[in-house]
């Protein structure tokens, strides 16, 4: 079973939608025992860092993340889910993230001819091997939406990167987690074949 974590985000549906297409059972919760009894375990999200990090502990799910990402769990956060990993982010200065990984969120900074945010397909290049995008293409094109980027502190976990003015990662993989500034539900195929290679992965 795929849980998608609901805390009220936008993009959940797509999601949802994307994972049964590939003939998995999915259910959008935020029962923390439904959970940790997941197989796999998505957090999307479109919206603002500080809301998102006020409903996710809101909702208490804060621990529960913890927790299934140290069980080894699968765990994928796709777009603004990629942000709320890391320790901070300039759309929302003192509301810390979820820490998991070291890093902060930036606003993508201002470019001649180049429009913020980024609404549209951009490609990827692959700076190590990952198992999210086994079978891609270098250059393959993925959907973004986003204003804001992320800035790993650690390079070494970087699996994708893109170019929108500045070099921008775009994706980060270490252990179980996995996550993607880009859209893979919105994707086309190939953001499916990356969604199938997530499933796939069996816990640690």
């Amino acid at each position: 079973m795929v849980a998608i974590i609901d805390y009220d985000a936008g993009n959940i549906k797509s999601v949802e939608k994307a994972i049964q297409r590939l003939g998995q059972e999915a259910v959008v919760t935020r029962d923390a025992d439904l959970l940790r009894g997941a197989d796999h375990i998505i957090l999307p999200g479109v919206g603002a860092f500080g809301d998102a990090m006020g409903k996710l502990k809101r909702y208490e799910l804060i621990p529960v993340i913890h927790e299934v990402i140290d069980r080894g769990t699968p765990f994928l956060a796709i777009c603004l889910g990629l942000q709320l990993l890391f320790e901070e982010s300039e759309e929302s200065p003192g509301v810390p993230g979820l820490g998991i990984f070291k890093g902060s969120i930036r606003r993508i900074p201002d470019t001649e001819g180049l429009k913020i945010p980024q609404i549209g397909w951009n490609s990827l290049h692959f700076p190590r091997e990952s198992r999210l995008f086994r079978g891609c293409n270098e250059e393959t094109f993925v959907y973004f939406v986003h204003s804001y980027y992320l800035k790993a502190a650690d390079e070494s976990i970087v699996s994708a990167e893109t170019e929108y003015g500045i070099t921008i990662h775009a994706a980060v993989e270490k252990e179980n987690v996995f996550a993607c500034q880009f859209h893979p539900e919105k994707s086309s195929e190939v953001g499916l074949h990356m969604l199938e290679n997530f499933l796939d992965i069996r816990r640690a």
